[in-house]
């Protein structure tokens, strides 16, 4: 039976530990935990707190994801907006979802990632 997600893997290229701190650590606010000593080897970071965990893995040959993306729930959308364009992001708008107000950002290496806020009184889709 499944239960819930454990977990979102995203990839990223050789080298880009320093980004992915400065975006999901800094701009999202996620703390890094530490990977397992056989697998830090690899290269890679994952960020985790008590609802949410986001796992970047090396990959050779790595392409961005365009379309596929996690949704990730977020409070205070308008100040996280702020943020990242503070920081140089580039925010995209699409389509109104019923029940939340939302926004597309791209990591530093291009995987989409969609915000959403629930709206005061919304139940969500």
């Amino acid at each position: 039976m499944l239960l819930a997600i454990d977990h979102v893997q995203l990839a990223m290229p050789a080298g880009g530990e320093a980004a992915a701190r400065g975006f999901y650590g800094d701009v999202l606010g996620l703390p890094e935990t530490p990977k397992p000593p056989h697998l830090a080897k690899r290269g890679g970071c994952w960020f985790e707190n008590d609802a949410l965990k986001i796992h970047l893995g090396v990959e050779a040959d790595f392409r961005p994801a365009r379309k596929a993306h996690p949704g990730l729930l977020v409070s205070e959308l308008d100040a996280l907006k702020a943020r990242l364009v503070e920081a140089g992001y580039a925010l995209k708008d699409d389509e109104p979802l019923e029940g939340y107000d939302r926004v597309y950002v791209d990591d530093p290496f291009g995987n989409r990632i969609e915000l959403l806020e629930l709206l005061a009184g919304g139940e969500g889709a």
